[in-house]
């Protein structure tokens, strides 16, 4: 990279400086080479890390994530009580029409 001022860095190439400087390359070598300060490089550095610490969280705190997968386990739970109703419904037409024949009690002698 050249020392020419870039107004503006995009993600892919402050990345690319921030795997140079997490592969091992000195951080004073590379802000002589970027024109960028440590300090700078340093946040870069830090802010990388940070979101791949986010990335690696099973869940997240925004709180219209929370409120969505609390819905989704309500509409889940839902969904498996109206499967279970469905098939005793089913059970007893099946019975009802005849087509299983109704349990036979014993009676004791």
């Amino acid at each position: 990279m050249s020392k020419k001022s870039v107004k503006r860095w995009s993600a892919k190439r402050k990345q690319e400086v921030v795997l140079r400087l997490l592969r091992g390359e000195s951080l004073d070598a590379l802000s002589r080479e970027t024109g960028q300060p440590a300090s700078v490089l340093s946040r870069w550095r830090d802010e990388f890390l940070e979101g791949g610490l986010a990335a690696l969280k099973r869940r997240t705190e925004d709180p219209k994530v929370a409120a969505l997968e609390k819905e989704l386990k309500r509409a889940k739970r839902l969904v498996g009580d109206l499967m279970m109703d469905k098939e005793l419904l089913e059970m007893r037409i099946a019975r009802f029409e005849g087509e299983l024949p109704f349990l036979m009690r014993r009676s004791n002698p």
